[in-house]
């Protein structure tokens, strides 16, 4: 009788003893870093949309035993739509606790530079619990977008480039809701408000100006002077010109020469043909290139044209005259390479 009792002891210490292997040894079985779950909120139940995926993608070991865990802890009546990251390595016992806590993956967007938006929209889709086709429908609707004090063609202006946390089931009005919320607390930061009011303009104003800089160079030091003749063309009445402006226009951003032809298309984005500022930005800035417009050096230039060296650097002129000569030294390159562009 001892010895079954004996036995029968070790038995349950060895069941136990597996069963806890099977709880809190290493579960997953993928090759990647870590793999995500979808939880939809649709009439599908919770536990059939996780089982779903752990079968049919083969990311658990023992997905009966995760199943059996979760049902007897509840967690399938308890488990929130969203996105659940699975680690290389992570045990049965701490994803279903994952589970049981609703502990989303977050998603981390990072925005530099956008043009329109359809890339934001495809942002979104891409990163986000929406397609891009929803995403755009709220972004091209200004009854959507007038609780956010924007429009279509403004709207872009909630972006300050930065890297932003969500939840993967964050709507599109939540996301925008939080980009005006940081953009607000940009511009009260570095007086950054008080700079715009003094140049005349809106903060909404200087982020357009900053995005046609923003396109015209990607060398810092000069951003500064390109805001200044921008500038001083808007005070004193004169076309800005600004040839980025016409390939928004166009939407054709690949353009590298800008013909005088490309200079008649209709459109209010069109600078050559349209005084004042545009309705709104033709790409999302670099604050770096925000701050420069704010803190452009009192320049008296009104042009000025890419340095006849290519090297990225350019001429500034307070005159025609003097722009003129410029200009035809950096065109005499471009006609030799091929490449006829009109100067700014």
């Amino acid at each position: 009788m001892k010895r079954i009792i004996t036995l029968f002891l070790a038995l349950v210490l060895l069941g136990a003893a597996v069963l806890a292997w099977l709880l809190l040894a290493p579960a997953t079985d993928f090759s990647q870093k870590s793999a995500y779950l979808y939880v939809y909120e649709d009439s599908t139940s919770a536990q059939t949309q996780v089982m779903h995926q752990l079968n049919d993608k083969q990311l658990i070991k023992h997905p009966g035993l995760l199943n059996t865990l979760a049902e007897k802890w509840g967690v399938w009546d308890k488990l929130k739509s969203g996105r659940y990251e699975i680690s290389k390595g992570q045990s049965v016992l701490s994803v279903v606790r994952m589970l049981r806590n609703n502990k989303q993956a977050p998603v981390k967007l990072v925005i530099n530079k956008l043009r329109t938006r359809e890339d934001f929209a495809r942002m979104l889709g891409r990163n986000f619990n929406t397609d891009s086709a929803k995403a755009i429908g709220f972004l091209s609707s200004n009854d959507s977008l007038s609780s956010l004090g924007v429009d279509t063609n403004t709207v872009m202006t909630l972006i300050i480039p930065d890297t932003y946390i969500f939840n993967w089931n964050t709507s599109v009005k939540k996301v925008l809701q939080h980009l005006k919320g940081a953009q607000e607390e940009f511009w009260k930061k570095d007086d950054r408000e008080q700079k715009a009011a003094a140049l005349n303009l809106t903060p909404q104003q200087v982020y357009s100006l900053a995005s046609i800089v923003e396109e015209e160079t990607n060398y810092n030091p000069e951003k500064g002077n390109i805001a200044s003749v921008y500038l001083n063309r808007l005070n004193k009445g004169m076309y800005l010109g600004a040839d980025p402006t016409i390939k928004f226009a166009l939407r054709d951003f690949g353009l590298r020469r800008i013909y005088f032809g490309h200079l008649a298309v209709v459109s209010p984005y069109n600078t050559y043909k349209n005084k004042g500022l545009p309705p709104g930005p033709i790409c999302t800035p670099a604050v770096v290139t925000i701050d420069a417009v704010l803190n452009q050096p009192k320049t008296d230039y009104l042009f000025f044209v890419a340095s006849a060296e290519l090297n990225g650097t350019h001429h500034f002129s307070t005159n025609f005259a003097e722009h003129d000569q410029y200009a035809k030294a950096y065109q005499k390159v471009q006609d030799e390479r091929g490449n006829k562009q009109p100067a700014k």
